[in-house]
């Protein structure tokens, strides 16, 4: 196996990792039912948003927490949620590259996670107590 080196092969992580999403008992229902995301239309968009965190391209300009909000809102997440897709993103990531990029991209996966769930579940558990 090789490691991530371009667009190509973040498209085939992506394309990989969204057909377990889909299928998923947990999260499937995000992608399928709630959002009904279009894959094809969404591809380009999560291309440009793992070339830029994992080669640097610069592409992705959009704000991914605001988009994750309005999908809270509509069903809100649990820090299983999380767990599931970080356990599904690194287990598509293994079965398809190795190396220093494959590593980083699982990182990367990890920190996404932390950072909404603590944006999007204890954030809002703290300002519906306030």
């Amino acid at each position: 196996m090789a490691d991530i080196a371009n667009r190509n092969d973040i498209v085939q992580l992506m394309k990989a990792f969204y057909v377990k999403a889909f299928a998923d008992e947990l999260i499937g229902f995000y992608f399928t039912e709630l959002t009904k995301l279009d894959l094809e239309k969404h591809l380009p968009t999560i291309a440009d948003f793992w070339e830029t965190v994992l080669l640097n391209t610069g592409k992705y300009q959009g704000d991914p927490i605001k988009v994750h909000q309005h999908i809270h809102e509509l069903s809100a997440f649990n820090d299983g949620h999380f767990n599931r897709w970080v356990h599904l993103f690194k287990q598509t990531v293994d079965e398809l590259f190795t190396g220093n990029v494959a590593e980083r991209a699982k990182q990367r996966a990890e920190s996404i996670s932390t950072v909404m769930k603590i944006k999007l579940i204890h954030q809002g558990i703290q300002k519906r107590q306030l």
